[in-house]
């Protein structure tokens, strides 16, 4: 199968190019990527345990549908990562947008610098609702809003959230788990942090929201 190709960025966010993901990632190129947090509106925030299989990051809690926009897509493409990961196909007139995220994260030898488009979509759906991607996701979690706060400032070292796990034999299975910090990707801008307090605001009816 050939490699997933990305479009590429200068410092300045201007186009450069086109080059395979694996080149990208050894590189440290600027690329796009989207990224959105499922709502629920009882006051949780939907997170991903990610893949085992992931080649940066496996195992930890991540963003509740991400992935990289393949070189030529628009931003309204991003919406298939939510219904590949997930199984949800959603318009992406109903996203609400927060804007442009600066990522960059490290892991071995590589190296991952991000132009992230950031939303939130709400939703009520159950957990078993969803069809989790078994090549991506892991798990997929409710983190109370609330609680999540707390853990990222620091106040609490631990929440314990219910979920949808897969087991050894790749079977879903509903429990409940004590979660830490350390089992969110780590970022240098307390990007969940900010997240669990625009999702806040976002239940409360902000509309004016940005990362």
């Amino acid at each position: 199968m050939p490699e997933e190709l990305f479009d590429i960025y200068d410092d300045n966010g201007l186009h450069l190019g086109v080059k395979p993901r694996s080149q990208v990632h050894r590189d440290g190129d600027w690329h796009r990527v989207f990224h959105c947090w499922i709502i629920d509106p009882d006051g949780y925030i939907l997170v991903q345990q990610r893949s085992p299989n992931k080649d940066l990051f496996p195992n930890m809690l991540d963003i509740t549908a991400a992935g990289h926009y393949s070189a030529g897509e628009s931003l309204r493409d991003g919406v298939r990562e939510i219904e590949e990961e997930l199984g949800l196909k959603v318009a992406f007139e109903d996203l609400t947008p927060l804007g442009l995220r600066i990522g960059i994260k490290k892991e071995g030898a590589l190296i991952d610098r991000e132009l992230a488009d950031v939303f939130f979509y709400r939703s009520n759906r159950d957990l078993t609702d969803y069809r989790l991607q078994e090549e991506e996701v892991s798990a997929l979690i409710a983190f109370p809003i609330h609680e999540g706060i707390a853990l990222f400032k620091g106040e609490c070292d631990s929440v314990m959230a219910e979920g949808i796990w897969r087991n050894d034999a790749g079977v879903l299975q509903h429990e409940q788990r004590l979660l830490t910090r350390d089992m969110f990707i780590p970022t240098l801008d307390a990007y969940a942090l900010k997240i669990f307090i625009l999702a806040r605001h976002f239940l409360q009816g902000e509309t004016d929201l940005y990362i």
